[in-house]
């Protein structure tokens, strides 16, 4: 049975820019390290691997690995983004301290059930911060949603253009 997520791990050009940008800026406080001298299979490496605490005790987590090639780009939200939770007051605080200390913030979106405001890391990964709206648990019940159908019904659109 899986019970959680217990961390989610991303590469980072520099842990301290990485480490500035999720403790100083976010809050999330640096709760772990490993520095790693050896992979598995017995290749010499030099990776630090980083983590950093969420209010659940789950974990944000970065490689920095120097000598493993990896390319970087901004990602577009469509492709990957981290959602954090935060409360009203927390993501109000927030729009106005990302401006304040130089960060591009996007945002409020009204997105129905959440509204949310968006950052960029220093890694290129859209950080987006997120409240629940009145009604947020009745719009993610599958009970109550019809997600299944949904995506039944997108699949079908799917299968549908390709014959013609």
């Amino acid at each position: 049975m899986i019970k959680g997520l217990h961390h989610n791990a991303y590469r980072c050009r520099d842990s301290e820019a990485t480490r500035a940008f999720y403790e100083d800026f976010l809050g999330l406080p640096l709760a772990g390290t490993l520095e790693i001298g050896e992979t598995k299979t017995g290749r010499a490496t030099q990776v630090l691997h980083t983590f950093y605490r969420l209010g659940d005790g789950s974990y944000l987590a970065f490689f920095e690995a120097p000598d493993m090639p990896f390319e970087f780009k901004p990602q577009h939200d469509f492709d990957l983004h981290i959602a954090l939770e935060v409360d009203r007051a927390t993501l109000d605080a927030m729009f106005e301290k990302g401006p304040a200390c130089g960060i591009e913030t996007r945002g409020v979106s009204n997105h129905g059930f959440i509204d949310s405001i968006y950052f960029r890391d220093p890694n290129g990964y859209v950080i987006e911060l997120t409240t629940k709206r009145a009604g947020h648990d009745e719009a993610m019940d599958p009970a109550r949603n019809g997600a299944r159908d949904k995506l039944e019904r997108w699949q079908a659109g799917k299968a549908a253009s390709k014959l013609r």
